[in-house]
């Protein structure tokens, strides 16, 4: 038996704008993504989130699956535009009292609410300064996670407060293939500084009105270097310093590392004494009562020379010789979560740590029997359980772990054909049928862990060893 503490979070996770649809309802504003949608080409096959899992009105029949698997927690989101439908000034009552029944309902169900604030839905009226480029960011995510702390904070003990700046940063506005669709990289940098400052600064805001937990989730990537050689190793350090230190560090040390500065320096052709501002980082640093961790795979990385379209030294490129992938192609390497865990305690010891997305795409559907058999999600999830319990054992302070996702979604800019979900949706009925997955999820929940240990399997490379 692999055990877990008992009070360990075993749970689910998802996010308001990619399930609850219902973008005209109870006076929610419209969210950057309503305009990105619209965007030929922006999608994956055109489809858009009106309706998505419908679970703006089906929230109580999602709980209803929660309840029956046994989960001991739910990770999802508030849509930032339901409570601030204008980005700033008055709250909305109407969206406030829908995650108000929602919490009240998971607590007597015994499922503790992890509450996320921005996970990427942020107000379209927001852009007219910007978007996260714009300073008076910071103070409009203060706005809208005071008016969410003051009204759920009784009843919520674990908060996220930023979900993967460094996605927000990349996607958002620097390559432009997420919301709000921006291609600047000197804006890129800016707006992930923003996101964290407004981390910080939503975290002393909160603290009058919640004695919950506050921490920010981070998806972390360990970088391996392609080859033995010093110029992939270096490669690998300079892509862990893009990825995970310039938002380790800020956070839970106390300040962005000076290396990846210059490279940002180098690739802008300014310093960064104009984007971070006196006292922003200790501002930022400190406030993060646990972290939240959201691991898929690692990246393989090579030297390159910088380019047009590549701002740093170094390029991904993937493993050589057979490797299990997902359905889109990511490499699947457990025994990376396990290193990652190890060192992200070792580099930042004392923090407390919780896996707030883990999953993976397969497309299985429903067969003859009306059920779906994802065998590879089974497996994936198990041998993921198996790498936590190692870090566990090895005295890593893990205290969750929410799978991405419960139900299948609105996967972004890839639409509706990814399917990450323990649950299976037809969108066009939207009927729900638990996974065998799910079950055997389920099955682990209530025994603790791993009834029959299964070794995390993955490529043996001794990721830690890219950090020195």
């Amino acid at each position: 038996m692999t055990s877990f503490p008992d009070d360990f979070l075993w749970g689910a996770a998802t996010s308001a704008y990619q399930i609850e649809g219902s973008p005209d309802a109870d006076g929610r504003g419209r969210s950057v993504w309503d305009s990105f949608v619209e965007r030929p080409g922006a999608v994956e096959g055109g489809g858009d989130a009106r309706i998505a899992c419908d679970s703006y009105r089906r929230w109580q029949d999602d709980i209803d699956i929660l309840s029956e698997l046994g989960m001991k927690a739910y990770r999802f989101s508030l849509a930032w535009s339901r409570i601030m439908p204008d980005g700033r000034g008055r709250a909305n009552p109407h969206g406030l009292d829908h995650y108000d029944r929602m919490i009240d309902e998971l607590r007597r169900r015994g499922i503790e609410p992890i509450v996320t604030l921005n996970h990427w839905d942020m107000p379209e009226a927001l852009l007219a300064d910007g978007g996260w480029i714009g300073r008076g960011s910071v103070d409009a995510f203060v706005e809208y996670a005071v008016a969410a702390s003051d009204r759920l904070g009784d009843r919520v003990d674990w908060w996220i407060t930023q979900n993967e700046p460094w996605i927000i940063q990349l996607l958002g506005y620097q390559l432009g293939l997420h919301a709000p669709g921006i291609r600047d990289l000197r804006g890129a940098v800016t707006a992930g500084h923003h996101v964290l400052l407004a981390h910080g600064k939503a975290v002393d805001a909160m603290r009058s009105s919640t004695s919950g937990r506050i921490g920010a989730a981070l998806n972390l990537l360990p970088c391996v270097p392609a080859t033995a050689s010093a110029e992939d190793a270096a490669a690998a350090w300079g892509s862990d310093g893009y990825v995970n230190r310039w938002f380790l560090d800020p956070l839970l040390r106390d300040g962005y590392p000076d290396d990846m500065r210059a490279h940002w320096e180098r690739a802008t052709g300014a310093p960064l004494d104009d984007v971070i501002g006196p006292g922003d980082e200790a501002a930022i640093a400190g406030r993060s009562d646990f972290l939240g961790i959201n691991f898929y795979t690692h990246r393989v990385m090579a030297a390159a020379e910088p380019g047009p379209d590549r701002p740093f030294p170094w390029q991904v490129v993937g493993s050589t010789g057979e490797v299990e992938r997902t359905d889109e192609g990511t490499e699947i390497v457990p025994d990376a979560l396990r290193d990652l865990l190890i060192r992200v305690h070792r580099d930042y010891p004392g923090v407390p740590l919780m896996i707030t997305e883990n999953g993976a795409i397969s497309g299985d559907s429903p067969t003859h029997d009306g059920q779906v058999h994802d065998v590879r999600r089974t497996r994936y999830l198990r041998a993921h359980v198996a790498a936590m319990a190692e870090a566990l054992e090895a005295g890593v302070p893990l205290v969750g772990y929410t799978h991405w996702s419960l139900l299948d979604n609105f996967e972004w800019a890839l639409g509706y054909r990814p399917r990450f979900g323990l649950v299976y949706v037809d969108f066009r009925t939207g009927e729900r049928i638990i996974k065998d997955s799910a079950r055997d999820y389920a099955r682990i929940v209530r025994d603790g862990g791993l009834a029959a240990p299964e070794r995390a399997r993955g490529p043996q490379v001794d990721s830690l060893g890219a950090f020195g």
